[in-house]
């Protein structure tokens, strides 16, 4: 996940200073924040004189036109445009070369990016309140991130507001292209340190499975009474997780299909498809967590396996099943 480091969350520090330390740590972009103030464009070609750092710009105003002459002038990189402040349509001149994004806070559908969504390569989620430094992460945004997602696979996500180490981890497990990281970066005595931590699974957890994971609603379950072979393939299609979750009639889980077992089970029947008994490809003891383990419970758990993890069903006291949580977008080695 890329680190875009909100630069005025730095009091202390000259703007020099500040992007020769954070380019010493490689630090993926300078974000910026834009309330409607020219200004800020004095400050990022002062910036250009010390660091070729990509600008990642966050444009908060009703009349972006204005500003536009100054983003071609200073090419900057990343563009993203405040939703809730535009009062029409917005059409970007040609002149901008930037690769433009989408910002709404908490309270906004993710359905008005449906009209932008031949203009904007990405969306920046604010979790926060826009604008104030340190806020708390609203818990909302992960089922608006899990449901962009899907709805838009090929665009990039961003977030912005209150991400620490913990938020971190998950928001790359999820998928997330890049965070905005403004007074976790700069709380402590060394920018090195929270950078470390940011890209680190050593964490103190305070989230639960519950608060993150993909919702019964939103993952492949099966009941396992009468169910066929193209039940199962239907399902493993439909919500294209790799695997299906068997429960009984209340609900409790009895085990997966997986890809890999529906491989095995064609092998097995290959010549005589009719002959496929579902119950045969099903696991009834796979790897699971409970929704009220924490992430650091979840971590010390996925390294006692022998077999690599790419999902776990997801179970309450009852062993009932209420959702699922993946790792298919952790890079290799997160673990």
């Amino acid at each position: 996940m890329k680190i875009s480091a909100s630069i005025y969350s730095s009091k202390d520090k000259s703007l020099s200073s500040l992007t020769e330390e954070l380019d010493a740590y490689k630090v993926n972009y300078f974000h910026i924040d834009c309330n409607d103030n020219p200004a800020v464009f004095d400050d990022i070609k002062e910036i250009r004189k010390f660091s070729k750092t990509p600008v990642d710009l966050h444009l908060i105003t009703s009349t972006p036109e204005k500003y536009y002459d100054l983003i071609a002038e200073n090419n900057i990189e990343l563009l993203t445009l405040q939703f809730e402040n535009l009062k029409e349509k917005i059409e970007i001149p040609e002149k901008i070369k930037s690769v433009l994004g989408f910002a709404i806070v908490s309270e906004t559908d993710i359905s008005v990016f449906e009209e932008y969504k031949d203009v904007f390569s990405f969306i920046l989620f604010m979790t926060t309140t826009p604008g104030q430094s340190g806020g708390k992460f609203n818990k909302e945004n992960f089922r608006k991130i899990r449901e962009f997602r899907t709805k838009y696979p090929d665009k990039k996500i961003h977030v912005d507001g209150g991400i620490n180490e913990e938020l971190s981890f998950i928001l790359r497990n999820m998928g997330v292209y890049s965070a905005v990281i403004g007074s976790y970066l700069f709380k402590g005595d060394f920018i090195g340190s929270a950078m470390l931590q940011l890209k680190s699974d050593d964490i103190n957890s305070h989230y639960t499975v519950r608060d993150f994971m993909f919702e019964l609603d939103e993952i492949p379950v099966l009941v396992n009474e009468n169910i066929n072979f193209l039940d199962v393939l239907n399902s493993i299609e439909e919500y294209k997780m790799g695997f299906t979750a068997i429960t009984d009639n209340n609900g409790i889980l009895q085990g997966i299909i997986s890809n890999a077992d529906v491989r095995r089970g064609l092998i097995r029947n290959y010549g005589n498809l009719s002959n496929i008994d579902v119950n045969s490809l099903i696991n009834r003891d796979p790897a699971f967590i409970y929704d009220y383990e924490n992430v650091t419970e979840i971590l010390a758990y996925i390294k006692t396996l022998t077999f690599p993890v790419l999902f776990f069903p997801v179970v309450d006291r009852d062993r009932k099943v209420v959702g699922t949580i993946k790792f298919n977008n952790l890079i290799k080695g997160e673990l």
